[in-house]
């Protein structure tokens, strides 16, 4: 509907009321124009009631006529005029409770609308609370995956580089086991030679019995060198055989230590994949460092 609607039409629209023998009313006057506020349809109406009572104050000012006829002419007009304020109260009071029923509903949706707009800012409020949380908790999550992902990446290297030392003590244990087979295989070649050796002095004592006797001194000097070597010999084979075990032990010991690893490692990927997960609720304190 239009709003301003102008003054000259709402009085014609009256008047048109008023012509056809009908109150003018806020309704009646917006059903002839066809459009129009109330409020303002209502406030124009007033102002044609005030302008209806000075139009027909004028018109009993009426010419010449004779005294009976212009008595009964102004007695006719009195009652109308009476008549006619009557009406314009009536009117004006209909009017009055249209105004106060379309103010109280104008209150009514401005009341709503206020209720409407604190519900909504408290809306926005929340949702801009909900989103500062949400951003917050979404940035320690980046900062808790960067941790647990620098840990996996530490468990990696400590991983790799028991992996070498694993395979560096292997090949020095494999060194030593060829060094011990060698030093076996020396000890036992210089066994049997000293054994066909002392057979072959024995088979030769009974033909060379006096020819021993000379050469005995020789023989013991060097049958006690040759037990020097035998025993420098077997000393050597047992640090050997103390080493070998001692890097047997380190050995273990790397193997253990890359086993606890390798668990710590699955524990650490399984958790990161749990965190991944839609819904999953947030893991507890960084785990402990590997052999802390």
């Amino acid at each position: 509907m239009a709003v301003g609607v102008p003054e000259h039409e709402v009085f014609a629209a009256a008047d048109a009321v008023l012509a056809r023998g009908e109150r003018p009313t806020v309704e009646r006057v917006r059903l002839e124009l066809g459009r129009g506020s109330p409020a303002r349809v209502g406030g124009l109406l007033d102002q044609w009631w005030a302008l209806l009572a000075e139009r027909l104050n004028g018109e009993t000012r009426l010419p010449t006529l004779p005294g009976e006829v212009s008595q009964a002419f102004v007695a006719v007009w009195q009652q109308a005029i009476h008549l006619a304020q009557g009406v314009v109260e009536q009117s004006l009071a209909e009017q009055r409770q249209v105004l106060d029923a379309e103010r109280e509903r104008v209150a009514a949706e401005e009341n709503r609308a206020r209720q409407d707009a604190a519900q909504f800012r408290q809306q926005t409020t929340d949702a801009v609370a909900g989103r500062q949380a949400a951003e917050l908790r979404l940035a320690d999550l980046e900062l808790l995956l960067s941790q647990r992902q620098t840990q996996i990446d530490d468990l990696h290297q400590q991983r790799e580089s028991l992996a070498h030392e694993r395979r560096e003590a292997q090949q020095h244990n494999q060194q030593l086991q060829q060094e011990l087979q060698a030093l076996r295989l020396k000890a036992e070649q210089v066994r049997v030679a000293q054994e066909t050796y002392v057979r072959g002095v024995e088979d030769r004592a009974h033909r060379e019995v006096d020819h021993a006797r000379e050469q005995s001194k020789a023989m013991t000097v060097q049958l006690k060198d040759a037990g020097r070597q035998v025993e420098q010999l077997q000393r050597r084979l047992e640090s050997i055989q103390t080493e070998l075990s001692q890097s047997q032990q380190r050995a273990a010991a790397q193997h253990a230590r890359a086993d606890t690893l390798e668990q710590q490692l699955t524990k650490a990927r399984q958790a990161y994949a749990t965190k991944r997960k839609p819904g999953a609720r947030k893991p507890a304190a960084s785990t402990s460092a590997p052999g802390g």
